[in-house]
């Protein structure tokens, strides 16, 4: 079994930054790709960012250029670096990987979700 455990989240003005880091502990062999999700309240799950285990990245239009993803592979953890934070930025965050455990089994995985809200 795999853990996902994210923190970082909070009560943030317009403009400012946040950083969210999500540590995956347990039967880990490898980690193929790891990425955050948003959702919004009355809206659908949409990805944020995602990072490959060979360092390829992708981006929401939305986020481009103010949100960085990044992974710190010795230590199974991903972040997402967040600058010039907007009111639509608003949402629980959540992380996701697919973890490939010590059983070689390929898996998905969720994290609890961290609250970002962004007022003034």
């Amino acid at each position: 079994q795999v853990q996902l455990v994210e923190s970082g989240g909070g009560l943030v003005q317009p403009g400012g930054s946040l950083r969210l880091s999500c540590a995956a502990s347990g039967s880990i062999f490898s980690i193929n790709s790891m990425a955050w999700y948003r959702q919004a309240p009355g809206k659908q799950r949409e990805l944020v960012a995602a990072s490959t285990s060979s360092g390829n990245t992708n981006y929401a239009d939305s986020v481009k250029g103010r949100f960085t993803i990044s992974r710190d592979n010795a230590k199974n953890t991903a972040y997402l670096q967040m600058n010039s934070l907007k009111l639509d930025d608003t949402a629980v965050y959540y992380c996701h990987a697919q973890v490939r455990s010590n059983d070689q089994v390929l898996r998905h995985y969720w994290g609890q979700g961290t609250q970002v809200t962004v007022s003034s």
